[in-house]
């Protein structure tokens, strides 16, 4: 009983620190229509301002997570949540243009490196091998409720707050998970000694099972994160065109469909284990990239309709978040794990990169006044699935059965 009760404390605090660290996520995504007009920018600008944040991710994760088979993964945790709240305060003060944002949007990118997966591993070094593949499907999902509780604070509080006091205010958030994780989290035993990561690495790029999931994982951010960079604007053109109670606030909405992020990356994993891991992402990738292309079709829609389509294909593209993560974890040895998820999460958040911006160019292409520009951009996150879902098919040796 007191090992769950320690269990419980552990996965609780980590997902705490993961909702606070995350408090500025949704801040450009939110603030891109007032950005377009503060500093005069294109689609393709836009979507670079969107992408560069998941930029600073990938060129860092390497490093710090293939770190944490070496060193306390909590440490690295520690310096990243600093780091985002330094990047986050860095914004509020000086970003005057779309030059100075892709500078502190960059460095609070590299800040997540040091977070998101550094803490899933530090969290399940701490949990016995029971625990880790439900207690991975928890912290994966709160990273929905972290951007949904982005979105909604962001657009409660726009009448409140100016930009730069909101960035502040993410800025004060990021530093609560750094001392939340200080003081709850016991620091971790000298880790063994190892003669260096090459091995490790030539091992993880040789299997095959290891590499499905990281194309799959590749095309769930396209489609993720060019979503959510761009829903917020998607539904204001939408309401400019045709004003709606229901697109009257577009960050309420957004808050809502990254909620929906959490059952249902959390059943996507369950499902995982009854039907297994392969069918089930064999099946839930082509569902998104269906709604994809529909929602892209239903421009000119009632937005009592097309509301709830949006909301539904959101849930849609997170039935295979934790189902990759978690397999990727459960299939890979402890020892290798840090490095795999290193790989894991560059191919990963590089689709989280490319998603926003080629969104942004589709939407430049077609014209971001016209409907088939927004059509064309949700045939872009299409695309994006469409390449993981080929990914999983590319090789049949990710498991078949439950684990």
């Amino acid at each position: 009983m007191a090992g769950t009760r320690s269990s419980v404390t552990m996965v609780l605090t980590f997902c705490l620190a993961e909702i606070l660290s995350m408090a500025g996520f949704a801040l450009v995504a939110s603030l891109l229509p007032h950005f377009t007009r503060l500093w005069s920018l294109s689609a393709t600008a836009g979507g670079w301002l969107g992408g560069i944040f998941f930029l600073g991710y990938i060129l860092a994760v390497p490093v710090l997570v293939s770190l944490t088979d070496r060193i306390d993964a909590r440490r690295i945790y520690l310096a990243g949540a600093s780091l985002s709240g330094l990047a986050l305060a860095g914004f509020a003060g000086c970003a005057d243009g779309l030059a100075a944002g892709l500078v502190w949007w960059w460095l609070a990118g590299l800040g997540l490196a040091g977070t998101y997966m550094p803490g899933l591993k530090a969290m399940t070094d701490r949990l016995p091998v029971a625990t880790q593949s439900r207690g991975t499907a928890f912290y994966t999902a709160t990273f929905g409720v972290g951007a949904g509780l982005s979105y909604l604070w962001i657009e409660l509080s726009q009448g409140l707050l100016s930009w730069r006091l909101q960035f502040a205010v993410a800025a004060l958030c990021a530093l609560l998970s750094v001392l939340l994780v200080w003081r709850v989290v016991p620091a971790g035993g000298p880790l063994r000694q190892r003669k260096g990561s090459r091995g490790h690495w030539r091992s993880v790029l040789r299997d095959r099972r290891i590499l499905a999931f990281c194309g799959g994982y590749f095309g769930h951010n396209w489609e993720l994160f060019g979503f959510r960079a761009w829903l917020v604007a998607y539904l204001s053109w939408t309401h400019a065109r045709s004003p709606d109670a229901w697109t009257a606030m577009p960050g309420l909405i957004a808050a809502l469909a990254t909620f929906l992020a959490v059952p249902a990356s959390i059943l996507g994993n369950e499902g995982a284990h009854r039907w297994g891991r392969q069918r089930w992402l064999r099946g839930v990738m082509p569902l998104s990239c269906v709604l994809a292309l529909v929602v892209g079709l239903a421009g000119g829609v009632s937005s009592r309709l097309l509301v709830p389509l949006l909301l539904v294909y959101a849930a849609s593209m997170n039935l295979d978040s934790a189902a990759l993560t978690a397999g990727l974890l459960t299939e890979t040895v402890s020892e290798m794990r840090g490095t795999a998820l290193a790989l894991y999460s560059s191919i990963g958040f590089a689709g989280g990169f490319i998603g926003p911006v080629a969104f942004g160019v589709a939407l430049d292409a077609l014209g971001r006044n016209n409907p088939s520009g927004w059509s064309a951009g949700f045939v872009a996150l299409a695309c994006g699935v469409g390449i993981g879902r080929w990914a999983i098919g590319w090789t049949g040796s990710v498991s078949t059965t439950a684990s």
